[in-house]
């Protein structure tokens, strides 16, 4: 503490040593032998990539329509810092170690990096997230070998060039359009049929995200229905593709990133799957980008506890540290039980996505859990960052604290990649559609771990019987819910009793700060989160 009573500054940090969930979680999941390098890359993030990220944030991208010259160039400019992270990023493996290093926990291990990065810096996870999930639908295509090659490379060349005078990619994608949103099947966009695989795209997307990409994952309108295409920003005679960015979104946060408008003129793309099998030639990559969605809202909390946690410290309120005083304590103990519930779960389903290849039944769990965890992990985050905000009171509320960056920031992950009633939907669907999916979320709760479990699981049972979709919404809440007690029950004994009560046994209020009181598990709960 200093003699103003002001908190020392947070950074630098290493965001491994200080973080034993992430350390037990990493472990637990199966990614032991990626722990030097995830720690490697933990030092770097809490601390030089901490400090760039502010300038990458404060100086936002501009579009450059044309050049001096009057020539259409739509490029977008960005701060040197921003490159800073991509280049970091991607040489650590963010993007591409899953898929480099195909060894059981390395997705795991990516998982950890892409928490430690968002942590720190969110606006590039949206690239880094997109170029990572696009490489499942660009194996499957035998003439974008190439572009799967360099986008798991771990080199960030951010020229505006084609694909073959550069070692390594990024990828962004153009799902949806403005009279669909989220009923994709609505696309306007027309894709003419050319030569092989080659195609022409003519229409618009509404949301085109990271424009300065290499190539774009869009859907589009074919002779057979509703197709995947990659369509290239270069082609390979080095001319820029037929495509006009209308404007940058102007966005409530995500500052460092940029999405876009963009019109297709009979731009050159090539096929990605068969005709008509859009949708479920990007099934795989939907999973992907929803798993990121979830780790990057348990990265915006983990960050938000840690601000709050650093200043109760540090800070003097009425003759006792703010992490001394009972009701501070509630709080902070509530968010730590919060932020390690919403990392335990997404690191299990990390776990099951690496192991889907091979073992049925974790497919099916990560079919389901996905979309479970990205509706409430997600649906968490806001009220969480401003809880951390409160924490520090009015410094809470000023942009060096970084809890501004991150309360913008928090609605997001909700939002993209499908809303809160698309998941709940998509839960719905997967429940009747694919059975193995509800055997394999009650095979992972178990039975006996916790009597408020275990009547959790029979309300939920009871609830699926004849699920209504006006009612989704508390369904996968509960199951969220249930998912998350019994990780906790089976990994963290100190915290798991106070989640089942507090979370299942409706011993908690509608605020955060609102445990049962138990001074001996707050002690246990905060030395851990501290």
């Amino acid at each position: 503490m200093t003699s103003d009573n002001q908190p020392p500054e947070f950074a630098p940090r290493d965001l491994w040593r200080d973080d034993i969930v992430l350390r037990e979680a990493v472990a637990r999941e199966g990614a032991e032998g990626f722990a030097d390098r995830i720690s490697t890359y933990a030092r770097l993030a809490g601390d030089t990539l901490y400090a760039l990220s502010f300038d990458a944030h404060r100086d936002r991208p501009r579009l450059r329509t044309h050049d001096r010259f009057g020539t259409r160039i739509d490029r977008v400019d960005f701060h040197p810092n921003y490159h800073a992270l991509m280049q970091a990023a991607i040489e650590h493996g963010v993007a591409g170690l899953s898929w480099r290093e195909p060894v059981p926990g390395a997705h795991v291990a990516r998982a950890a990096l892409s928490y430690l990065h968002h942590q720190v810096e969110p606006g590039t996870s949206c690239p880094l997230t997109m170029t990572h999930a696009a490489l499942p639908a660009l194996r499957r295509a035998p003439a974008l070998a190439e572009w799967a090659q360099k986008a798991a490379a771990p080199h960030y060349d951010p020229r505006d060039v084609p694909i073959a005078d550069k070692h390594g990619v990024t990828l962004g994608m153009g799902m949806t359009e403005k009279q669909g949103g989220s009923d994709v099947r609505a696309n306007t966009t027309h894709a003419q049929a050319l030569e092989g695989d080659e195609y022409a795209l003519t229409g618009h997307k509404w949301f085109f995200s990271a424009p300065m990409s290499d190539g774009f994952l869009v859907l589009a309108q074919a002779p057979g229905g509703l197709t995947c295409f990659l369509l290239p920003r270069r082609l390979a005679d080095g001319s820029k593709n037929a495509f006009t960015l209308m404007r940058l979104k102007d966005k409530l946060g995500d500052w460092s990133n940029a999405s876009s408008e963009v019109e297709f003129q009979s731009a050159r793309a090539t096929r990605v799957g068969d005709e008509g099998r859009g949708i479920a030639t990007i099934l795989d990559m939907v999973m992907l980008t929803r798993l990121d969605c979830m780790l990057g809202s348990a990265a915006e909390m983990r960050m938000a506890l840690a601000q709050a946690l650093h200043h109760a410290r540090h800070r003097m309120a009425f003759g006792k540290l703010l992490a001394d005083q009972p009701l501070m304590r509630n709080v902070l103990a509530d968010l730590a039980i919060e932020s390690e519930a919403a990392l335990a779960l997404s690191m299990r389903v990390a776990r099951a996505v690496d192991a889907a290849e091979g073992d049925p039944r974790e497919a099916a769990f990560a079919r389901i859990a996905t979309a479970i965890g990205k509706y409430w992990i997600c649906k968490r985050a806001p009220a969480f960052v401003n809880e951390a905000q409160e924490c520090l009171g009015g410094n809470g509320y000023v942009e060096e604290s970084l809890l501004p960056r991150l309360y913008r920031q928090a609605p997001l992950n909700s939002i993209w990649e499908g809303s809160g009633n698309i998941q709940c939907l998509d839960v719905l669907r997967a429940l009747h559609r694919e059975p193995e999916t509800g055997e394999a979320f009650f095979a992972e709760l178990g039975e006996g771990l916790h009597p408020a479990l275990d009547a959790a699981i029979a309300r939920l049972r009871t609830m699926l019987r004849a699920p209504e979709e006006a009612s989704a919404r508390l369904l996968v809440e509960h199951m969220a819910l249930a998912l998350q007690a019994s990780i906790l029950l089976r990994t963290n004994a100190a915290i798991a009793p106070l989640f089942c009560e507090s979370r299942l046994d409706a011993k908690h209020g509608l605020a955060f700060g609102t445990l049962p009181v138990d001074d001996a598990a707050f002690e246990s709960i905060l030395s851990r989160a501290l």
